[in-house]
């Protein structure tokens, strides 16, 4: 028998040392700019054994300001910003072109670390777009070319039916492109870094882009 919700969360653990490692964080030996912490950090949580680190929540807000979140993966991260893709005309591609900022956040529990970097959002060219899909699998391809992300579905038939076309055309078009493919790019302003201790005292460490390289605060927890 399902337990009532609540009795259930009170059952439930975080950062059960079974599973979790808190690694110590000392901000003061911090490298000096984001990126790089986020890549130690990232190989940290691979071969930690996370599932899936690459993935992320994307959050973004609509015209009229609501924000709206979801996971998507991330793509690559470099000095033009964190990347990740969808289609244009999918409701994260259309809030994206009315309000082009947004926040990015990973955590990987089984070192008690999040990350969260926020900025602005821009495309990449479109060559950029193709090239990005078709280095990844015939799947990824064949979702793309199936198009019509977050528009109203009629039937799980209609959906089949796209889709063992899009896996077809795939198959036999390695190259096809999507043309509402995007690939955009995050630059961060911010970015911050969340160590969990376990007393609960909890390491922040928050980095600020200056004119001309980033600043640092230690955050309470």
């Amino acid at each position: 028998m399902a337990k009532d919700l609540h009795e259930l969360l009170r059952t439930l653990r975080v950062w059960d040392p079974e599973v979790t490692e808190l690694p110590p964080f000392d901000p003061a030996s911090a490298p000096d700019d984001p990126l790089s912490l986020f890549t130690q950090w990232f190989a940290r949580a691979v071969a930690a054994g996370e599932r899936e680190p690459h993935t992320m929540t994307l959050s973004t807000s609509d015209e009229a300001g609501r924000p709206d979140a979801r996971i998507v993966m991330l793509h690559g991260a470099d000095a033009a910003g964190w990347s990740f893709a969808t289609h244009a005309t999918s409701s994260k591609g259309r809030q994206l072109a009315a309000r082009p900022y947004a926040a990015l956040t990973f955590y990987w529990p089984v070192l008690g670390r999040q990350v969260r970097v926020r900025g602005p959002v821009t495309s990449a060219p479109s060559e950029e777009a193709q090239a990005d899909l078709h280095a990844r699998s015939t799947g990824a391809l064949a979702a793309a070319l199936t198009g019509r992300q977050s528009d109203v579905l009629t039937s799980a038939e209609e959906l089949a039916a796209a889709s063992e076309a899009a896996w077809e055309h795939a198959r036999q078009n390695p190259t096809a492109k999507s043309p509402t493919w995007t690939l955009y790019r995050l630059r961060p302003d911010e970015a911050e870094f969340f160590q969990g201790d376990a007393a609960r005292r909890h390491t922040r460490l928050r980095y600020r882009r200056t004119a001309d390289a980033w600043s640092t605060d230690r955050l309470w927890p």
